[in-house]
Parts: C-alpha cells; sequence; structure tokens
C-alpha cells in the first residue's frame, strides 16, 4: 500500500520513511528518537536517548484511534468483540507487520550486537518502534495527522473484519505459521486441572521443536489450548528457533 505523500511537501525535502509515511517532521530530532534502540546507548555514550518514553506513549495513541475508528465501524458490536477486533491491529505480530510494510528495521539505529543477532527483523524490536513513530508523529503533528496514518496503514486490516468479524482460529493459525518453518506441529499439553467437577480450570503449554511457545488457562481443555496458542501467537518465540542438522533441508 503506498502512503499519499502531501502535495505541499517537496519529495527532495522527505527522507525516504518519510515519503513512505507520508509526513515530513517538523522537528526530525523526534524521528530520530523513534528509531533509536536502546541498544545503541550501551555502546556510544554520546546517545542521551532511546525510543521507550516515545514507545509508551505511542502504544496509547495506538489503541485509542484503533478503538475509536472501530467504536464507529461496527455499532452493534459488544465490548468483547471489539476488543478481539483491535487485537488483531494492536498485536505484536500485527504491529510487526504493518512495521514491515514501511521497511522500517532498515532504519533502526542500534548497537552492532543487537543488530548482528537479528533485531532489525525481530518481532518486539519492531513492534515497539512502530509505536514509538506514532508516539512521534502524535507529538510532531497532533492527533488528526496519527490518526490518517494509522488508518490507513491498517486499512486492510479493517476490511478484512467486514467480511470476517468472528474470531479467528488461533489454533490454527499458529499450526500454519509454525509449519511454514518446519513440518512438526505444536503439541499441546494439559499442565493441570483445579477446582470442582462443575467448575474446572485447566492449564496447558503448547510446544513445538522442543520449544514451550506459551502457556494457557481455561475453563475447559479446549479454551485452554486457544489460550495458549493466543499467547504463543504475542510471543513469536519461534524467530529464534534454529533447525538441528538432522531437520536441515
Amino acid at each position: 500500500m503506498q502512503s499519499a505523500v502531501p502535495h505541499q511537501i517537496p519529495r527532495a525535502l522527505m527522507n525516504p520513511l518519510e515519503e513512505r509515511i507520508g509526513y515530513k517532521f517538523r522537528n526530525s530530532l523526534l524521528l530520530a528518537e523513534a528509531l533509536t534502540h536502546s541498544s545503541i546507548s550501551l555502546e556510544r555514550k554520546n546517545y542521551s536517548f532511546d525510543n521507550q518514553r516515545l514507545e509508551f506513549l505511542g502504544d496509547s495513541v495506538l489503541q485509542l484511534v484503533v478503538t475509536e475508528h472501530l467504536y464507529k465501524m461496527f455499532p452493534d458490536f459488544s465490548e468483547g468483540t471489539l476488543t478481539k477486533l483491535r487485537t488483531r491491529v494492536v498485536s505484536r505480530s500485527g504491529l510487526k507487520n504493518h512495521a514491515d510494510g514501511i521497511g522500517l528495521g532498515a532504519y533502526l539505529m542500534m548497537g552492532r550486537g543487537e543488530d548482528s543477532s537479528g533485531g532489525r527483523v525481530r518481532a518486539s524490536t519492531l513492534s515497539d518502534a512502530f509505536e514509538a513513530l506514532i508516539g512521534a508523529m502524535y507529538l510532531d503533528g497532533g492527533y488528526a495527522v496519527v490518526r490518517d496514518f494509522i488508518v490507513r496503514e491498517a486499512a486492510a486490516d479493517f476490511a478484512e473484519m467486514v467480511l470476517k468479524p468472528e474470531e479467528i482460529n488461533p489454533k490454527g493459525r499458529l499450526q500454519e505459521l509454525l509449519q511454514s518453518i518446519a513440518p512438526k506441529a505444536p503439541v499441546y499439553e494439559i499442565l493441570s486441572q483445579t477446582g470442582p467437577e462443575h467448575q474446572k480450570t485447566f492449564q496447558c503449554r503448547v510446544l513445538w521443536e522442543e520449544i514451550e511457545l506459551a502457556r494457557g488457562v481455561g475453563r475447559s481443555k479446549k479454551q485452554s489450548e486457544v489460550a495458549a496458542a493466543t499467547l504463543a501467537l504475542d510471543n513469536e518465540l519461534w524467530t529464534s528457533y534454529r533447525p538441528s542438522s538432522a531437520n536441515a533441508v
């Protein structure tokens, strides 16, 4: 998706990221702060800031914009349904997809160790940086500017919600993602069950390639498995998976 670049700003005055997001920062230091990973201060003592405060601000702005947009889009939906729909946009995996869409990883400033260990493609790093960028845009241009940016970037998500407002099957989604990396399917193990017979609580964990991806709790075995799969999708621990020589192609 191509963002609309404001006509009044010549492209020559915009750096590639500004051109991609369709916004020219008046205060370039805010953009620099949003793109600065905390790891860089460990190697370069002259860096006095990172993007963690902007991430904190951007998270709240993002939540508000998406909540407001969904509230207007689906006037008949309950709070619970709206919350589930919002998660599709603001989850770590959702934000990583949006960060990838604007090529955000290439613009991040980070320490050499973080860079060499895959920081530019790590889900947590990219999702935090995307929120920091939102925080910087909010401070620099105001709510209307950042609202338009978020709604534009999430347009495909909102369109899919109109077609498929029901909750996505997290177990099926997790299996699809994992088997695109290695043939082995995830395994769900019930760790415990507590409470009286009519009101039991189950705890489950999901394993894949000897990695515990997440644990979930529910009123039934199925609910606990769905909860574990949902958390696993958000944690994305498989990004550190390295196939053994026996499994390597």
